[in-house]
């Protein structure tokens, strides 16, 4: 029997992580933007974002 490998994804698109954040692409373009996020341009089409920079993002949020 073949054994399953899971990888996740370390890189992601802006959609993917407004919906991990639970925001909208503005928001995270917006992060891109104010220097919270650093969006890694890829072509002049695909731009992507670091998961673990996005994970230590919201761990720093602050909740109300």
């Amino acid at each position: 029997m073949f054994g399953v490998i899971t990888m996740e994804k370390r890189y992601y698109r802006a959609k993917e992580v407004a919906v991990y954040l639970g925001v909208s692409i503005t928001t995270v373009w917006n992060y891109a933007k104010d220097g919270r996020l650093t969006p890694k341009k890829l072509s002049n089409h695909a731009t992507v974002f670091d998961i673990k920079e996005v994970e230590t993002l919201f761990d720093n949020v602050e909740v109300a």
